[in-house]
C-alpha cells in the first residue's frame, strides 16, 4: 500500500490548491455549496494528477532508473510491475471523470483538458525546451479556471473568470519551472541530459535568463492587480509577496531541495512564515476590511 500511494505522489497535490483562487478572490469562500463543490473538484484533479503521474513514470522509467534521486521510485525501483500501474491509472482515471462529470459537463471538459495536454507534453514535448514550461504554465491555468465551473449555470460559470486569474497561475508557473531547471542543473551537473534530455538547452546562462524574465513577469502581474483590484488593502500584500519571491530565488541560487521540489517548502522556515503571512493577509483584506 506504501509504495502504490508514492506511486500517486500525493505531495505534489499543492499544485491543485490554484481550483481555490476563483473562490477565495470571488469573495464566496464561506458559501458551504461553493466551498463543498471545489474540495470535490480538488480531489478530481488530484485524481486525474495520479493518472498523469503514473503514465509519466511507465514512459520515462528507463531514465528514472539512472536518475539520483528518482531510482527510488516504485516502478523505477521495480517495487511496484507496470500493469498493476496501468491497473491503477484505468481505476483513477474513471473516478476522475465520473465526479468531475457529477459536478458539472465543463468542469468535466477542463479535467479532460488537463490530462490530454499533460500527455501532449509527456509523448511530445518533455523533450523541446521552453514549450515544456511553457505546457507546464497552460496546465497551471486550467487548474486555476476550472474552479470557477465546479458548478455552472447555463454552461457559464458561478464566478466570473478574470485575466488575472489566468495571467497570475501562468507566470507563477514559469517562475518555479524556471527555477527548478536550474536547479536540476546544480544538482545533475554536465551529465544532466542523461537523466533528462530536455536540460542539455537549459544551461546556466538560458537558466538564469529564464528565472529574471519569469520572476519580473511574476512580480508586475501581481503588482498591477492589487494596484487595480476592488479589494484596496491588498496593496500591503505586495512586501510579503515580494519577501516569498526574493527567498525562492535565494534557495535556487544556493542549491536547495526546495527549489526542486516545492512540495518541501515546509523545510524552510522563512519562507514559510512569508507565505502564512500573505496567505493570511490576502484573507483579511478581501473578507474582513
Amino acid at each position: 500500500m506504501r509504495e502504490i500511494i508514492r506511486l500517486l505522489r500525493p505531495y505534489q497535490y499543492y499544485k491543485n490548491l490554484v481550483i481555490f483562487l476563483p473562490l477565495i478572490f470571488g469573495q464566496v469562500l464561506f458559501d458551504v455549496n461553493a466551498f463543498y463543490k471545489t474540495i470535490i473538484g480538488f480531489l478530481c484533479l488530484c485524481l486525474i494528477s495520479s493518472v498523469n503521474y503514473i503514465i509519466n513514470d511507465l514512459v520515462d522509467i528507463s531514465k528514472d532508473k539512472i536518475h539520483p534521486e528518482k531510482r527510488k521510485r516504485p516502478l523505477a525501483s521495480g517495487k511496484i510491475d507496470k500493469l498493476t500501474a496501468v491497473i491503477i491509472a484505468v481505476v483513477l482515471f474513471i473516478t476522475a471523470g465520473l465526479i468531475s462529470l457529477f459536478l458539472s459537463k465543463m468542469f468535466f471538459l477542463f479535467v479532460f483538458s488537463l490530462f490530454v495536454t499533460t500527455q501532449i507534453y509527456t509523448l511530445f514535448f518533455k523533450k523541446e525546451a521552453f514549450v515544456d514550461i511553457i505546457i507546464i504554465a497552460v496546465n497551471f491555468v486550467i487548474r486555476a479556471v476550472s474552479g470557477a465551473f465546479v458548478a455552472t449555470y447555463n454552461n457559464h460559470p458561478y464566478i466570473e473568470v478574470s485575466q488575472w486569474l489566468i495571467f497570475s497561475p501562468f507566470f507563477l508557473s514559469l517562475f518555479l519551472s524556471a527555477g527548478k531547471r536550474e536547479a536540476d542543473q546544480k544538482l545533475l551537473g554536465k551529465g544532466s541530459e542523461k537523466h533528462k534530455e530536455v536540460l542539455k538547452y537549459y544551461n546556466k546562462d538560458i537558466t538564469k535568463s529564464l528565472m529574471i524574465i519569469s520572476t519580473t513577469l511574476l512580480i508586475i502581474v501581481y503588482s498591477l492587480y492589487i494596484f487595480f483590484s476592488e479589494y484596496k488593502f491588498l496593496i500591503f500584500t505586495l512586501p510579503f509577496s515580494l519577501y516569498v519571491i526574493f527567498r525562492y530565488l535565494y534557495l535556487v541560487e544556493s542549491g536547495s531541495e526546495v527549489a526542486r521540489h516545492p512540495h518541501k517548502v515546509y523545510e524552510d522556515k522563512r519562507i514559510l512564515a512569508g507565505i502564512i503571512l500573505w496567505v493570511f493577509l490576502t484573507l483579511v483584506s478581501i473578507y474582513f476590511v
